[in-house]
């Protein structure tokens, strides 16, 4: 291959510093009205004065703490359950052949087409006949039913790639199909569950249409609808809301950081494979 120019190697560089940049630019705004005072954000170019009075209040005179706890749980109980039950599906689909194999994969992929919005009527309806509105369990089913139809698809692209003589292998050994599945398989698709992890994760932390929708009591606010009440009628307190943004992120950075050497090989062979 030939060599890139010096031209052309300045032209590369330069396109991948601006649209980094792009990419920045928002995050970094945000920051900055964070960390300006209360009414900050009218002037946030200013450099001075600069301090962490907006994460003060947030932390110590709201209730951020309680919304943090309430989609901490809801987070990782719809990552779990949703990992649980995708990898079981996704397993079932990749080494079982049994009536309308098929047709389970096509719902699988259907589902992904519909938007949230067009959810939230009989979501809320079946939630309310089960008398799960306004709770944890309610939300962690309903993120469970967002994210499991994809999460299965893509461990069943996974799954395709681990050899079948492994499960031959384990049944040799007297284990059971689901002691197979739990000893043997699980193990060897960590990179695949890292990605489902993730994305679950991801999608119950930061979803706002369910959550606003289906909790009404205060104490059982997400960070999603807690976020909601730094904006009124009258005046919205835009240097809270940053504040409280930031704070948000850095949970979803950490799992990020944790799954990330994994999200790499897990995508590959998901989205090769099936």
């Amino acid at each position: 291959m030939k060599s890139r120019t010096r031209g052309a190697s300045v032209a590369l560089h330069a396109t991948l510093a601006v649209a980094s940049l792009t990419a920045l630019f928002p995050v970094l705004y945000v920051v900055l009205v964070s960390l300006h005072g209360r009414d900050g954000w009218q002037e946030p170019t200013r450099i001075g004065g600069l301090g962490l009075s907006n994460y003060r209040y947030v932390l110590g005179d709201t209730a951020f703490l309680t919304w943090f706890g309430n989609s901490a749980v809801v987070a990782l109980g719809a990552t779990l359950l949703g990992v649980f039950v995708s990898a079981s599906a996704g397993y079932a689909v990749s080494r079982l052949r049994f009536p309308g194999h098929r047709p389970l994969m096509w719902t699988f992929l259907v589902a992904q087409m519909f938007p949230m919005a067009v959810l939230i009527v009989p979501l809320y309806t079946i939630l309310g006949q089960l008398g799960l509105l306004d709770s944890h369990v309610g939300l962690i089913v309903t993120y469970c039913s967002v994210s499991v139809p994809f999460c299965a698809w893509m461990l069943k692209g996974y799954f395709d790639t681990i050899p079948a003589e492994i499960d031959e292998a384990g049944r040799v050994d007297g284990l059971t199909p689901f002691g197979t599945f739990w000893r043997l398989i699980l193990p060897l698709a960590r990179p695949g569950l890292a990605v489902t992890g993730f994305y679950s994760f991801i999608t119950a932390w930061g979803e706002v249409a369910f959550a606003s929708q289906f909790m009404s009591s205060e104490e059982h606010y997400t960070l999603a609808v807690g976020l909601q009440t730094f904006v009124g009628q009258q005046k919205a307190e835009w240097g809270l809301m940053t504040a409280a943004a930031v704070l948000i992120t850095v949970p979803a950075g950490a799992v990020f950081f944790l799954a990330q050497r994994h999200l790499i090989s897990g995508l590959t062979a998901g989205g090769t494979k099936g």
